[in-house]
C-alpha cells in the first residue's frame, strides 16, 4: 500500500506503515525528526500523487477547543484552518484518516467517526483524540492499560512542548499499521 502520513515531523505512524510492509512518506513543513522517507514541504505538493491511504494531522493550533479563549481574536487564522482540513477530507484518495483533538471541525465541518484515547492502545496516559475517517473502519483498541494520567497536557513550558503535545502516540500508530494496512 501507498501511504502518505500528512502534517508528520516525527516519523512515528510514517514508520509504523514501513514496518508492516508499506511504502510510506511523511509530510510536512519540518523536517522530519527521524531519517526516513520525508518530504519537507507543502502536502498540497503530493497530495494527488496515487495514495492509497492518507493519515493527515493538520495542525491544531486555531482548531482545538483548548485555546477556545483565543478564538475570538484569530478568526482568520481559524478559517484558513477550516479550509485546509476541508482541502485534506476532499482528497482524491479512497482511505483517509484526520486527526485532530477535540475541536471546531465538530461543529464547522462534521463530527469525529471515532474518539480513541492513548490509554487504549497501551500508553497510560489520558489524551481524546479525534478521527475523521473516509473508506476506513473505527480503530478497535489493542492494549488497554490502567494508570490512566493527563501528564501530556501537564508539560512545564519548554521550546519543544508543542512537538511532544503533538507526537503520535506509538500504540496508536502501530494500530493504524496493522488495521488499515490491511484493506
Amino acid at each position: 500500500m501507498k501511504v502518505l502520513v500528512a502534517c508528520e515531523y516525527s516519523g512515528t505512524v510514517r514508520d509504523a506503515f514501513i514496518a508492516a510492509g508499506h511504502e510510506a512518506l511523511s509530510c510536512d513543513l519540518l523536517p522530519t525528526d527521524i531519517p526516513g522517507p520525508h518530504y519537507q514541504g507543502d502536502v498540497r505538493d503530493v497530495l494527488n500523487d496515487g495514495w492509497d491511504l492518507m493519515i493527515a494531522h493538520p495542525p491544531c493550533t486555531h482548531l482545538a477547543v483548548s485555546g477556545a479563549r483565543w478564538f475570538k481574536d484569530k478568526q482568520a487564522e481559524q478559517a484558513e484552518a477550516l479550509d485546509f482540513v476541508r482541502l485534506l477530507l476532499d482528497a482524491p484518495i479512497d482511505r483517509i484518516a484526520l486527526e485532530n483533538p477535540v475541536s471546531v471541525i465538530s461543529s464547522r465541518i462534521r463530527k469525529p467517526d471515532q474518539i480513541i484515547q492513548p490509554w487504549q492502545f497501551g500508553h497510560g496516559e489520558t489524551k481524546a483524540t479525534c478521527l475523521w475517517l473516509k473508506g476506513l473502519p473505527k480503530l478497535t483498541p489493542t492494549d488497554i492499560v490502567d494508570g490512566r494520567e493527563a501528564r501530556v497536557h501537564k508539560l512545564p513550558p519548554s521550546a519543544d512542548r508543542w512537538k511532544i503535545r503533538s507526537t503520535t502516540y506509538k500504540g496508536i500508530a502501530d494500530a493504524m499499521a496493522q488495521q488499515w494496512g490491511k484493506m
